[in-house]
């Protein structure tokens, strides 16, 4: 189960990160946390924003409402989602994890 941790200013959500994949998709869970391949290097947070606008996409929310909040040069990285309740956030992470393709356009 993926953790979900309201705070005063949105949803906190731990994300496991990995650069440097054939795809931008969202893998699944992974020890609590979500896992998320971008093609993007780990380099010059270029990885890191790759990572907000697939989180974006897939929770079909805006990309200025994803803020990297911890981890930014470490695999385990925790997003802040503003604008969210942990109901909705749940229950996006859900339609997109069941989605028949976990492919996330990041264009």
């Amino acid at each position: 189960m993926i953790e979900l941790r309201a705070t005063g200013d949105g949803i906190l959500l731990n994300v496991k990160a990995q650069a440097g994949a054939r795809r931008n998709a969202v893998l699944g869970e992974r020890g609590g946390s979500l896992s998320v391949a971008v093609t993007q290097a780990p380099e010059k947070g270029k990885a890191n924003r790759a990572i907000a606008a697939v989180l974006a996409g897939a929770l079909k929310i805006a990309k200025s409402q994803v803020e990297l909040v911890a981890g930014e040069t470490s695999r385990q990285k925790t997003f802040l989602l503003r604008g969210l309740t942990a109901e909705d956030a749940a229950s996006r992470l859900r339609a997109a994890l069941a989605a028949p393709s976990r492919r996330i356009a990041t264009d």
